[in-house]
Protein backbone atom coordinates (compact mmCIF):
# COMPACT_ATOMS: atom_id res chain seq x y z
CA UNK A 1 0.00 0.00 0.00
CA UNK A 2 3.02 2.18 0.98
CA UNK A 3 4.39 2.15 -2.62
CA UNK A 4 1.32 2.64 -4.17
CA UNK A 5 0.21 5.98 -2.50
CA UNK A 6 3.96 7.13 -2.63
CA UNK A 7 4.03 6.33 -6.33
CA UNK A 8 0.60 7.66 -6.74
CA UNK A 9 1.34 10.61 -4.71
CA UNK A 10 4.20 11.89 -7.15
CA UNK A 11 3.16 10.86 -10.48
CA UNK A 12 0.11 13.59 -9.25
CA UNK A 13 2.19 15.87 -7.75
CA UNK A 14 4.90 16.03 -11.08
CA UNK A 15 2.11 15.97 -13.63
CA UNK A 16 0.33 18.83 -12.16
CA UNK A 17 3.29 20.58 -11.51
CA UNK A 18 4.40 20.28 -15.33
CA UNK A 19 1.56 20.83 -17.15
CA UNK A 20 0.39 23.69 -15.34
CA UNK A 21 1.90 26.42 -17.17
CA UNK A 22 1.40 25.47 -20.52
CA UNK A 23 -2.29 25.04 -19.53
CA UNK A 24 -2.65 28.39 -17.56
CA UNK A 25 -1.26 30.09 -21.28
CA UNK A 26 -4.13 28.03 -23.21
CA UNK A 27 -6.49 29.46 -20.75
CA UNK A 28 -5.16 32.81 -21.47
CA UNK A 29 -5.45 32.25 -24.85
CA UNK A 30 -8.91 31.53 -24.78
CA UNK A 31 -9.75 34.09 -21.74
CA UNK A 32 -11.14 31.84 -19.58
CA UNK A 33 -10.55 34.48 -17.55
CA UNK A 34 -12.18 35.59 -13.51
CA UNK A 35 -14.72 37.53 -13.97
CA UNK A 36 -15.52 39.67 -10.62
CA UNK A 37 -18.68 40.48 -8.85
CA UNK A 38 -19.22 44.44 -9.12
CA UNK A 39 -19.45 43.17 -5.01
CA UNK A 40 -16.33 42.35 -4.54
CA UNK A 41 -14.21 43.93 -2.20
CA UNK A 42 -11.62 46.43 -3.74
CA UNK A 43 -8.93 44.43 -3.43
CA UNK A 44 -9.89 41.29 -5.08
CA UNK A 45 -11.13 43.35 -7.84
CA UNK A 46 -7.61 43.04 -9.58
CA UNK A 47 -8.05 39.39 -9.50
CA UNK A 48 -10.03 39.72 -12.68
CA UNK A 49 -8.86 38.11 -15.50
CA UNK A 50 -6.70 35.55 -13.79
CA UNK A 51 -7.50 32.23 -15.91
CA UNK A 52 -9.84 30.01 -13.92
CA UNK A 53 -10.74 26.41 -14.55
CA UNK A 54 -7.48 25.24 -13.25
CA UNK A 55 -9.27 22.71 -11.65
CA UNK A 56 -9.44 21.03 -14.30
CA UNK A 57 -5.95 19.05 -14.14
CA UNK A 58 -6.09 18.25 -10.71
CA UNK A 59 -9.44 16.52 -11.37
CA UNK A 60 -8.30 14.75 -14.72
CA UNK A 61 -4.68 13.70 -13.63
CA UNK A 62 -5.66 11.22 -10.25
CA UNK A 63 -8.68 10.30 -11.74
CA UNK A 64 -6.43 8.63 -14.31
CA UNK A 65 -3.60 7.93 -11.72
CA UNK A 66 -6.42 5.80 -10.01
CA UNK A 67 -8.11 4.17 -13.04
CA UNK A 68 -4.62 2.96 -13.92
CA UNK A 69 -4.09 1.57 -10.76
CA UNK A 70 -7.23 -0.27 -10.60
CA UNK A 71 -6.37 -2.10 -14.09
CA UNK A 72 -3.20 -3.50 -11.25
CA UNK A 73 -5.36 -4.04 -8.27
CA UNK A 74 -8.74 -4.66 -9.48
CA UNK A 75 -12.69 -3.32 -9.22
CA UNK A 76 -13.54 -1.03 -6.31
CA UNK A 77 -17.14 -0.03 -5.74
CA UNK A 78 -16.27 2.66 -3.35
CA UNK A 79 -13.54 3.85 -6.00
CA UNK A 80 -15.84 4.08 -8.48
CA UNK A 81 -18.04 6.36 -6.94
CA UNK A 82 -15.36 8.64 -5.80
CA UNK A 83 -14.70 8.70 -9.52
CA UNK A 84 -18.34 9.59 -10.48
CA UNK A 85 -19.03 12.10 -8.00
CA UNK A 86 -15.17 13.81 -8.44
CA UNK A 87 -15.88 14.02 -12.27
CA UNK A 88 -19.48 14.95 -12.19
CA UNK A 89 -19.69 17.43 -9.87
CA UNK A 90 -16.79 18.70 -12.07
CA UNK A 91 -18.08 18.88 -14.99
CA UNK A 92 -21.54 21.23 -13.36
CA UNK A 93 -18.41 23.33 -12.15
CA UNK A 94 -17.11 23.35 -15.28
CA UNK A 95 -20.45 23.95 -17.29
CA UNK A 96 -20.72 26.87 -14.58
CA UNK A 97 -17.56 28.39 -15.36
CA UNK A 98 -17.63 28.60 -19.19
CA UNK A 99 -20.61 30.10 -18.91
CA UNK A 100 -18.94 32.84 -17.24
CA UNK A 101 -15.91 32.66 -19.12
CA UNK A 102 -18.23 32.72 -22.50
CA UNK A 103 -20.76 35.60 -21.41
CA UNK A 104 -17.92 37.37 -19.72
CA UNK A 105 -20.51 38.24 -16.48
CA UNK A 106 -19.93 36.55 -13.18
CA UNK A 107 -23.52 34.66 -13.55
CA UNK A 108 -23.27 31.43 -14.90
CA UNK A 109 -25.82 28.85 -14.19
CA UNK A 110 -28.74 29.48 -12.97
CA UNK A 111 -28.61 28.65 -9.15
CA UNK A 112 -31.73 26.26 -9.48
CA UNK A 113 -30.76 24.76 -12.13
CA UNK A 114 -26.83 24.33 -10.92
CA UNK A 115 -28.48 23.00 -7.28
CA UNK A 116 -31.20 20.56 -9.34
CA UNK A 117 -27.91 18.96 -11.40
CA UNK A 118 -26.16 19.08 -8.10
CA UNK A 119 -29.11 16.62 -6.31
CA UNK A 120 -29.50 14.61 -9.64
CA UNK A 121 -26.06 13.47 -9.44
CA UNK A 122 -26.13 12.83 -5.66
CA UNK A 123 -29.78 10.72 -6.56
CA UNK A 124 -27.37 8.63 -9.14
CA UNK A 125 -24.12 7.91 -6.75
CA UNK A 126 -26.79 6.88 -3.74
CA UNK A 127 -28.92 4.44 -6.50
CA UNK A 128 -25.02 3.10 -7.31
CA UNK A 129 -23.77 2.58 -3.60
CA UNK A 130 -27.14 0.89 -2.85
CA UNK A 131 -26.91 -1.55 -6.07
CA UNK A 132 -23.17 -2.27 -4.33
CA UNK A 133 -24.80 -3.41 -1.06
CA UNK A 134 -24.38 0.01 0.58
CA UNK A 135 -25.75 0.08 4.07
CA UNK A 136 -28.63 2.93 5.36
CA UNK A 137 -26.91 3.21 8.76
CA UNK A 138 -25.69 6.17 10.19
CA UNK A 139 -22.46 6.20 12.12
CA UNK A 140 -22.76 7.83 15.71
CA UNK A 141 -19.13 8.17 17.10
CA UNK A 142 -18.24 7.07 20.17
CA UNK A 143 -21.90 5.46 20.27
CA UNK A 144 -22.34 2.95 17.49
CA UNK A 145 -24.73 3.32 14.46
CA UNK A 146 -28.53 3.98 13.81
CA UNK A 147 -30.39 2.93 10.95
CA UNK A 148 -32.13 6.04 8.71
CA UNK A 149 -34.16 3.54 6.66
CA UNK A 150 -35.05 5.90 3.65
CA UNK A 151 -34.59 9.23 5.44
CA UNK A 152 -30.87 8.07 4.03
CA UNK A 153 -31.48 9.36 0.87
CA UNK A 154 -31.97 12.63 1.77
CA UNK A 155 -29.30 12.89 4.04
CA UNK A 156 -26.85 11.65 1.21
CA UNK A 157 -29.11 14.61 -0.91
CA UNK A 158 -27.97 17.42 2.18
CA UNK A 159 -24.38 16.18 2.03
CA UNK A 160 -23.92 16.40 -0.96
CA UNK A 161 -25.13 19.48 -2.17
CA UNK A 162 -24.14 20.97 1.15
CA UNK A 163 -20.36 20.06 0.91
CA UNK A 164 -19.83 20.99 -2.78
CA UNK A 165 -21.25 24.42 -2.46
CA UNK A 166 -19.03 24.52 1.31
CA UNK A 167 -15.95 24.34 -0.30
CA UNK A 168 -17.21 26.44 -3.67
CA UNK A 169 -17.81 29.54 -0.82
CA UNK A 170 -14.47 28.76 0.82
CA UNK A 171 -13.09 29.28 -2.21
CA UNK A 172 -12.24 32.85 -2.37
CA UNK A 173 -8.62 33.59 -1.66
CA UNK A 174 -5.24 32.71 -3.33
CA UNK A 175 -4.28 29.01 -1.87
CA UNK A 176 -7.32 29.01 0.75
CA UNK A 177 -9.49 26.11 -0.71
CA UNK A 178 -6.75 24.08 -2.01
CA UNK A 179 -4.61 24.57 1.42
CA UNK A 180 -7.63 23.44 3.17
CA UNK A 181 -8.49 20.38 1.06
CA UNK A 182 -5.29 19.15 0.94
CA UNK A 183 -5.83 18.51 5.03
CA UNK A 184 -9.36 17.44 4.60
CA UNK A 185 -8.50 15.05 2.19
CA UNK A 186 -5.43 14.06 4.40
CA UNK A 187 -7.70 12.65 7.37
CA UNK A 188 -9.35 10.11 4.51
CA UNK A 189 -5.76 9.39 2.93
CA UNK A 190 -5.17 8.07 6.63
CA UNK A 191 -8.06 6.51 7.33
CA UNK A 192 -8.24 4.43 4.42
CA UNK A 193 -4.58 3.36 4.95
CA UNK A 194 -5.70 2.29 8.67
CA UNK A 195 -8.30 0.42 7.05
CA UNK A 196 -6.48 -1.64 4.48
CA UNK A 197 -8.03 0.07 1.79
CA UNK A 198 -5.54 0.24 -0.63
CA UNK A 199 -7.96 1.91 -3.64
CA UNK A 200 -9.00 4.55 -1.70
CA UNK A 201 -5.38 5.48 -0.34
CA UNK A 202 -4.26 5.62 -3.91
CA UNK A 203 -6.98 7.74 -4.78
CA UNK A 204 -6.28 10.28 -1.90
CA UNK A 205 -2.39 10.24 -2.24
CA UNK A 206 -2.85 11.33 -6.23
CA UNK A 207 -5.64 13.89 -4.98
CA UNK A 208 -3.18 15.14 -2.50
CA UNK A 209 -0.25 15.71 -4.62
CA UNK A 210 -2.05 17.14 -7.70
CA UNK A 211 -3.39 19.61 -5.09
CA UNK A 212 -0.40 20.78 -3.60
CA UNK A 213 1.08 20.79 -7.32
CA UNK A 214 -1.57 22.92 -8.62
CA UNK A 215 -1.37 25.28 -5.05
CA UNK A 216 2.48 26.33 -6.52
CA UNK A 217 0.82 28.30 -8.62
CA UNK A 218 -2.27 28.74 -6.74
CA UNK A 219 -1.02 30.45 -3.76
CA UNK A 220 -0.45 34.68 -3.69
CA UNK A 221 0.09 36.16 -5.66
CA UNK A 222 -2.05 33.04 -7.90
CA UNK A 223 -1.70 32.68 -11.56
CA UNK A 224 -4.50 30.14 -12.07
CA UNK A 225 -7.82 29.89 -10.40
CA UNK A 226 -9.86 26.28 -9.58
CA UNK A 227 -13.24 27.66 -10.57
CA UNK A 228 -16.30 25.98 -9.38
CA UNK A 229 -14.95 23.03 -11.50
CA UNK A 230 -12.56 22.58 -9.16
CA UNK A 231 -14.42 23.21 -5.73
CA UNK A 232 -17.38 21.45 -6.55
CA UNK A 233 -15.31 18.40 -7.57
CA UNK A 234 -13.41 18.77 -4.25
CA UNK A 235 -16.39 19.29 -1.56
CA UNK A 236 -18.67 16.95 -3.81
CA UNK A 237 -15.51 14.23 -3.64
CA UNK A 238 -15.64 14.66 0.68
CA UNK A 239 -19.11 13.85 0.74
CA UNK A 240 -18.39 10.89 -1.31
CA UNK A 241 -15.49 10.03 0.90
CA UNK A 242 -17.85 10.26 4.06
CA UNK A 243 -20.23 8.22 2.10
CA UNK A 244 -18.06 5.35 1.78
CA UNK A 245 -15.85 5.12 4.84
CA UNK A 246 -19.20 5.97 6.86
CA UNK A 247 -17.66 9.14 8.13
CA UNK A 248 -20.93 11.62 7.55
CA UNK A 249 -20.90 13.25 11.45
CA UNK A 250 -17.16 13.43 11.02
CA UNK A 251 -17.18 15.16 7.69
CA UNK A 252 -18.86 18.21 9.54
CA UNK A 253 -15.51 18.61 11.96
CA UNK A 254 -13.14 17.70 9.42
CA UNK A 255 -14.77 20.23 7.13
CA UNK A 256 -14.96 22.45 9.60
CA UNK A 257 -13.77 25.68 7.74
CA UNK A 258 -16.40 25.16 5.36
CA UNK A 259 -19.10 24.68 7.56
CA UNK A 260 -18.08 28.23 9.38
CA UNK A 261 -18.00 29.81 5.99
CA UNK A 262 -21.32 28.35 4.63
CA UNK A 263 -23.22 29.41 8.38
CA UNK A 264 -21.91 32.73 8.28
CA UNK A 265 -23.90 33.42 4.62
CA UNK A 266 -26.77 32.02 5.66
CA UNK A 267 -26.76 33.72 9.25
CA UNK A 268 -25.98 37.04 6.97
CA UNK A 269 -28.42 36.35 4.85
CA UNK A 270 -31.25 35.63 7.34
CA UNK A 271 -30.54 38.74 9.45
CA UNK A 272 -30.68 41.04 6.82
CA UNK A 273 -34.25 39.67 5.88
CA UNK A 274 -35.55 39.33 8.86
CA UNK A 275 -33.88 42.33 11.08
CA UNK A 276 -32.39 44.53 8.04
CA UNK A 277 -28.94 44.09 10.24
CA UNK A 278 -25.98 42.61 9.45
CA UNK A 279 -23.87 40.23 11.71
CA UNK A 280 -20.50 39.88 10.26
CA UNK A 281 -18.76 42.54 8.44
CA UNK A 282 -18.72 40.67 5.58
CA UNK A 283 -19.63 37.21 4.25
CA UNK A 284 -18.34 34.06 3.90
CA UNK A 285 -16.37 35.16 7.04
CA UNK A 286 -13.16 34.45 5.77
CA UNK A 287 -13.52 38.43 4.02
CA UNK A 288 -14.13 39.66 7.30
CA UNK A 289 -10.68 39.60 8.18
CA UNK A 290 -9.00 40.92 4.95
CA UNK A 291 -11.62 44.13 5.65
CA UNK A 292 -10.42 47.45 6.90
CA UNK A 293 -10.71 48.18 10.71
CA UNK A 294 -12.20 51.00 10.13
CA UNK A 295 -14.97 48.53 8.34
CA UNK A 296 -14.83 46.56 11.68
CA UNK A 297 -12.89 44.27 9.77
CA UNK A 298 -9.79 42.77 11.56
CA UNK A 299 -7.18 44.37 8.74
CA UNK A 300 -5.29 41.25 8.05
CA UNK A 301 -3.47 40.92 4.62
CA UNK A 302 -4.66 38.05 2.21
CA UNK A 303 -1.81 35.73 2.93
CA UNK A 304 -1.57 35.90 6.95
CA UNK A 305 -5.56 35.24 6.73
CA UNK A 306 -4.83 32.39 4.68
CA UNK A 307 -2.30 31.22 6.98
CA UNK A 308 -4.56 31.39 9.73
CA UNK A 309 -7.08 29.61 8.34
CA UNK A 310 -4.76 26.91 7.00
CA UNK A 311 -4.23 26.71 10.59
CA UNK A 312 -7.51 26.24 11.48
CA UNK A 313 -8.61 23.52 9.26
CA UNK A 314 -5.42 21.61 10.28
CA UNK A 315 -7.22 21.49 13.80
CA UNK A 316 -10.50 20.66 12.51
CA UNK A 317 -8.92 17.51 10.57
CA UNK A 318 -7.35 16.40 13.27
CA UNK A 319 -10.52 16.76 15.81
CA UNK A 320 -12.28 15.26 13.07
CA UNK A 321 -9.60 11.89 12.27
CA UNK A 322 -10.02 11.47 16.37
CA UNK A 323 -14.00 11.45 16.28
CA UNK A 324 -13.60 8.91 13.05
CA UNK A 325 -11.58 6.33 14.96
CA UNK A 326 -13.89 6.40 17.85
Amino acid sequence: MAAVCMISFMVSLAAVWILMPPFIRYLKKVSFNQTVSEYSLEEYKEKAKTPIMGGILFIVVPLLVSVISELFLGFSRDLLILQLTFAGYGLIGFWDDWLIAVQHNNDGLIPRRKFFLQVILAAVIYIIYRLGGGELTLRIPFAGAISLGHLYLLLILLMFSGASNAVNLTDGMDGLAAGCCVTSFAVFLVLAIREGNVHLAGFYAALIGALIGYLHYNVHPAKVFMGDTGSLALGGALAASSLVMKQEIALIVIGGVYVIDTLSCIIQIGSVKLRHKRVFPYTPIHYSFVLPKEKHGLGLGEVQTVHIIWLASAVFAVLGFLIAIH
